[in-house]
């Protein structure tokens, strides 16, 4: 269990999370601006709400105290999640997959998009984690590095396994289980993030561009390359790149990837790190090859076909965005109940076609492929046993060694 006191960000760790905020994903809706037209970067709040992210001084110990659950007698539930990261209507009026939930349970969902950020939501339900109170929320959505926070905190409650049972057995094993949550007693992922390398063909007279190690020494590529401002994406696939395993790294490993990178920036064969802005300037080729997230690619290559990506054959890294139950939840078995609803084949089918980030459930081909044989085809939704066997997650990382690393990582892109 992590103490509060110890969890207070460090100015490297906020410039990390403003980094995130200004141009990273935290700034963008989940889906790509290029298919949400019209969604601008998300307003934030200044110094006070990042200044409001440490935690607060009083401390709670051990799991989620069992809160009483409602669900019985009131058949409904809130429900917090991202942005453009659910199933709606052609009209925008409805969200089909959430109205058949409904429909079928009788079980009414309060669904709200009012995460636009992790270190941004984590300071609006703090407050009422920390007292022990009902949040007003009885499922959230956040990535793996806020929902292992939350769990050691004891602020989520246990899931139940038979109320799951579509979960349990259709989850794709390379979600199985987190170093922050063995055997996923606590979360289950909406979605995965997969690190790839994107290039412009025409931008690179058409060669194939496979590997960190042709990003950062090809000399047809010097000044048109990009690497990420998200230092577990930068660094995880450098560390890849060297052989080594990114979830379980020492510090001496951490210095040679940041080493790696820095040969990178003085010999200018790194243009510069980016957010999700590398968009642009690959479609354009002015980048001529980058790591991009999945999410992105496709989006891009639906209006370029110039743009290709490579899985590198040392690996590539993969995050979550993962579904808790808040501590003191109400409607903890409701919430079950919608979770294991997305784990069902065709509904997963139906958001995966939506959202078009890598779906966590396993089987869902044939559903997907009745939708869009070209996203059930597209191993950047759906990856195929070879891929997923060299998916890596970044490990979970101590609030001083994410200080430490952060502080690297920042005077490396010069942040």
């Amino acid at each position: 269990m992590e103490h509060y006191q110890s969890d207070r960000l460090s100015a490297a760790q906020l410039a990390a999370v403003q980094r995130s905020m200004t141009n990273g994903r935290g700034a963008l809706s989940r889906r790509s601006l290029l298919r949400a037209s019209g969604v601008g970067a998300l307003a934030i709040g200044g110094a006070g709400m990042l200044s409001a992210c440490g935690i607060p001084p009083a401390k709670r110990e051990g799991d989620a105290a069992v809160s009483d659950d409602h669900s019985a007698k009131e058949k409904r539930m809130a429900f917090s999640n991202w942005t453009e990261y659910m199933d709606i209507s052609e009209d925008e009026k409805s969200r089909p997959t959430l109205e058949a939930f409904t429909k079928r349970t009788g079980i009414t969902v309060k669904y709200t998009e009012d995460i636009n950020d992790n270190v941004e939501f984590f300071g609006k339900i703090k407050p009422q984690l920390a007292a022990g109170q009902d949040t007003g929320r009885d499922l959230i959505c956040v990535t793996d590095w806020l929902a292992a926070r939350i769990i050691r905190l004891g602020w989520a409650q246990k899931l139940d396994p038979s109320n799951l049972p579509h979960a349990f057995a259709n989850l794709s094993p390379q979600f199985r289980s987190p170093d922050w949550d063995p055997g996923r007693a606590y979360s289950y992922p909406w979605t995965g993030i997969s690190t790839v390398i994107a290039y412009n063909s025409k931008a690179t007279g058409g060669r194939k561009v496979d590997s960190v190690t042709q990003l950062l020494d090809d000399p047809t590529l010097k000044g048109r390359v990009g690497f990420l401002t998200e230092m577990r994406d930068s660094v995880g696939m450098t560390l890849l790149d060297m052989g080594k395993d990114p979830g379980k790294f020492t510090d001496a490993d951490y210095d040679a990837a940041i080493g790696r990178l820095q040969k990178g920036v003085d010999k200018k064969q790194i243009r510069r790190f980016t957010g999700n802005d590398y968009t642009s300037d690959l479609d354009k080729g002015d980048l001529a090859a980058c790591l991009a997230w999945a999410g992105d690619v496709i989006q891009l290559q639906a209006d370029n076909p110039d743009i290709k990506f490579t899985i590198p054959s040392a690996g590539y890294i993969t995050s979550s965005d993962n579904l808790l139950v808040p501590a003191k939840a109400r409607h903890k078995t409701n919430a079950e109940k919608l979770i294991d609803y997305y784990y069902e084949l065709p509904v997963a089918a139906q958001l995966a076609a939506y959202i078009n980030y890598v779906c966590p459930v396993d089987g869902v081909k044939d559903e997907l492929a009745r939708i869009d044989p070209a996203l059930a085809a597209n191993t950047l939704i759906l990856p195929d046993k070879a891929m997923a066997a060299k998916s890596h997650a970044f490990r979970s990382l101590s609030s001083k060694e994410e200080t430490a690393y952060e502080e690297k990582f920042a005077k490396l892109i010069g942040a």
